[in-house]
């Protein structure tokens, strides 16, 4: 609540969260407390053990109503956990969300100095204070409200993507999917069997591509690129070229369901140069055309390229589970066959899938540890076959091995067209070159842009059924706001003074979003475009333009209780 306005006299609550022991064993609440009830304007304090739980929001609504404030600060977690839940609380009391504060006590304070209680327990109050005097600058914001299109588009035809296509498809939602390639399916086209099942990929596939070409709901363009989105959530233009062609149509809500690609480990082990050599993405093909003779021995080296020894730092987390799939299926195959997994640490998580590898050990597969100093090499023997030397990190001796074919483990990676989709759709790549979520504990389908979703590979290497559950997730929180056709846009946006603005359209060069346009000699806000990001503000030489929520008397409140504490 801003001072120049006489009907906002600042009142303010604050709750200060134990959050069991992570807050209460290092930081003395008590102390923040009493610091808290001496500050100008604040009405109460209330600490509690845990705000989150269902208790604590009970007594939040019930001392905001008891009480009468207009603004409330939060000492807790971070916000990015539980603040959305906390600010529809405030809401629900009266309170409007963006006269809602918070001090982080628990990240910043009590694990940040966890060795260093009474530091910590100032560090606290000091944060508290801060939010306070922050708070109470602060002027109450409405969100805009936008009509939300009921339809949706859909950026790859894997099996994420058309499962997202069916379950939307299936609640009447009009879907749009585009895939580069001629045929729906993704990668899965080149899988021969299914992990743990066994079952022909086909089988899967085959009835999921039928359902997505014959449902009315569906309109699906192949052999097809986006080039353009415009506009923003509930009204976004898009612009797709067809064989040369170009359609353009309007969607509510986007899903990114593009997939990965297996990095090809050129110059590694001899690929390239040897026949004996191949990919475990080459091996489907290979075991799917039933091409693969009778082999005496197979060797099957992991983390090729990943892990910092090539290309990429992650370990891409499927990896191992194909290896001893296929290895199981060789060993099925022909019995007399040996076969060695050569690996530096087994990813095969959870219960099903260590019991699946167990039972490979049974079969007689080979594992084989090795260690990043002392990697496998490949040493052509010139009789067919392929030495394979590698040092046994548990035995500690050297072992070679005569292989008829070495098969390389290597990582998924994000698509070459994926810099450009994030040009695009405007939203980030994370630093494993994936499509980085809003936040993983709380948004881990949804993207930095409103409306705009992931799922499956496209995210990050994930397995099949990983890839089908995060589509549902998508395509749920897609059609949330394609049901109620309306969606809030957050109140956090720019706004120009006209009367300062000098017409020099700086603003419109930085705008990351394409947010502002211009008009009879001034910069406009788009606010349904605008993100909030600040660059804008940040860059106006006239300094026109500020940001709702971060205004300077908010800012310099909240530095300048930092330096004075209080």
């Amino acid at each position: 609540m801003r001072e120049d306005n006489p009907n906002q006299v600042p009142k303010t609550g604050v709750f200060v969260c134990e959050c069991g022991s992570n807050i209460g064993n290092v930081i003395n609440i008590s102390e923040v407390v009493e610091a808290a009830k001496e500050l100008s304007g604040v009405a109460f304090v209330e600490s509690n053990v845990s705000l989150c739980s269902s208790a604590g929001i009970k007594s939040i609504r019930e001392s905001i109503r008891n009480n009468g404030v207009n603004s409330i600060v939060f000492a807790a977690c971070s916000p990015k956990n539980y603040g959305s839940i906390l600010e529809s609380v405030c809401e629900e009391a009266g309170v409007n969300k963006y006269l809602v504060g918070f001090a982080n006590i628990r990240e910043q304070c009590a694990w940040a100095h966890h060795d260093r209680p009474k530091e910590a327990t100032k560090k606290a109050i000091n944060s508290v204070i801060m939010a306070v005097k922050r708070v109470q600058k602060s002027e109450p914001l409405e969100e805009l409200e936008v009509e939300v299109g009921p339809s949706t588009l859909i950026i790859g035809g894997g099996i994420s993507g058309m499962t997202a296509a069916l379950c939307l498809a299936n609640q009447g939602f009009r879907v749009f999917m585009v895939e580069k390639e001629p045929e729906l399916g993704g990668m899965l086209n080149r899988l021969h069997k299914l992990y743990l099942t066994n079952q022909n990929v086909s089988e899967i596939l085959s009835p999921v591509i039928d359902s997505v070409r014959s449902h009315k709901n569906i309109k699906l363009f192949t052999s097809a690129s986006l080039k353009d989105v415009e506009g923003h959530f509930g009204d976004f233009d898009i612009t797709v070229s067809v064989n040369g062609g170009i359609e353009k149509f309007k969607v509510g809500t986007i899903i990114l369901a593009t997939g990965a690609e297996a990095l090809e480990p050129s110059g590694m082990y001899g690929y390239g140069k040897h026949e004996g050599i191949v990919t475990q993405l080459e091996l489907e093909q290979i075991l799917k055309q039933n091409k693969l003779k009778h082999p005496e021995k197979v060797v099957m080296i992991q983390c090729v390229g990943a892990r910092g020894e090539g290309k990429v730092t992650y370990c891409s987390r499927i990896c191992c589970m194909v290896a001893v799939k296929n290895a199981t299926l060789i060993k099925q195959l022909y019995p007399d066959c040996e076969v060695y997994i050569i690996y530096r640490d087994l990813q095969t998580y959870g219960k099903e899938n260590e019991e699946y590898q167990s039972k490979a050990r049974e079969l007689g597969i080979r594992f084989i540890e090795y260690t990043p100093e002392n990697q496998p090499e490949i040493i052509p023997n010139g009789n067919g076959k392929l030495g394979v030397r590698v040092h046994h990190a548990l035995l500690g001796e050297n072992l070679k091995i005569d292989s008829d074919l070495v098969v390389l483990s290597t990582p998924l990676i994000q698509h070459d067209g994926g810099e450009e989709i994030s040009r695009i759709l405007k939203v980030p790549l994370g630093a494993d070159g994936f499509f980085r979520e809003a936040y993983m504990e709380m948004r881990s389908v949804a993207l930095g842009v409103n409306g705009i979703y992931v799922c499956g590979a496209a995210q990050g290497p994930k397995s099949i059924d990983e890839s089908i559950t995060q589509a549902y997730a998508a395509a749920a929180l897609a059609a949330a706001p394609m049901l109620l056709r309306r969606v809030k846009i957050p109140a956090i946006t720019a706004e120009v003074d006209e009367e300062l603005c000098i017409g020099c359209q700086l603003c419109l060069d930085l705008c990351p979003a394409r947010a502002i346009i211009f008009e009879e000699g001034k910069s406009m806000i788009i606010e349904a475009m605008c993100r909030g990001c600040g660059t804008c503000a940040a860059g106006c030489p006239s300094r026109a333009i500020t940001m709702k929520s971060f205004r300077d008397e908010q800012i310099l409140a909240e530095v300048e209780a930092a330096f004075k504490g209080g």
